[in-house]
């Protein structure tokens, strides 16, 4: 799911939610009544109330008060985030190791915990599309690999529309499937969904995702699944032409 939030939740509930949540890496979002302790260039502690507390997958960790702009405590992304149940109590536990610092979140109580996979495209929009992704490869294939050649875009197949259909120098169906943004899980299973509709027709198939970057668990998802990587990221807009492009086989 994209969205999941629990109100009232168990402890076990809170565990579950925010482990689900990171290996989305998605956005969490807790409301509770909590105490928060800080050790690094100083120590403070802030004593129980009520706080909004959001983590960003990239470790950001924020703690708003019901008033003010910013956060009363907060650490840098890059930090590294867990939760941990001891004694009965629940703990949120955010490190920054340099310089080394420590934000520990006692919940005493959680109304609601939720988590957001969200998707950003204002930032990536400004580099290109796919569409222009798709138009880079059929005018230079060489930057997937050496002896590709491109043969379709917008290729629709049994389950659904491969981005790129092509052959490899040794004459095997290559599959793309582009991605604008860094690559999920999602676009892991979208790929390999094509690529198995393929091996109907075809003996050999591969597949590759191609992106600017990966999530961790889509890299791990790859592997596991025998799926290929090539970072390539979209052209800046104006730099290639749009529409899409008839080859012999159309």
């Amino acid at each position: 799911m994209k969205v999941e939030a629990k109100l009232n939740p168990t402890y076990e509930e809170i565990v579950d939610i925010f482990n689900r949540a990171l290996s989305k890496e998605a956005i969490v979002n807790i409301f509770a009544h909590c105490r928060v302790f800080y050790d690094g260039r100083a120590k403070s502690e802030l004593g129980p109330g009520d706080r909004v507390i959001l983590i960003k997958p990239d470790g950001s960790f924020l703690i708003h008060q019901k008033e003010k702009r910013e956060p009363v405590n907060w650490q840098p992304p890059g930090s590294s985030v867990g939760l941990e149940v001891k004694e009965g109590r629940i703990f949120l536990r955010s490190i920054r190791r340099k310089p080394r610092e420590i934000l520990e979140v006692e919940l005493l109580h959680v109304y609601l915990i939720s988590y957001f996979q969200a998707e950003d495209y204002e930032e990536l929009a400004l580099t290109g599309s796919e569409a222009e992704m798709a138009d880079l490869i059929f005018e230079n294939p060489s930057v997937i690999e050496d002896g590709f050649k491109p043969l379709f875009k917008e290729k629709p197949i049994k389950h659904g529309i491969v981005d790129v259909l092509g052959v490899d120098k040794e004459g095997n169906i290559v599959v793309l499937e582009l991605k604008r943004r860094r690559a999920d899980l999602h676009a892991v299973s979208q790929l390999k969904r094509y690529v198995e509709a393929m091996k109907e027709e075809h003996e050999k198939v591969r597949g590759i995702l191609v992106a600017p970057s990966l999530t961790s668990g889509a890299k791990k998802l790859l592997e596991k699944e025998g799926l290929e990587f090539r970072r390539l990221t979209p052209p800046k807009r104006g730099k290639s032409k749009r529409g899409r492009q008839k080859t012999l086989f159309d």
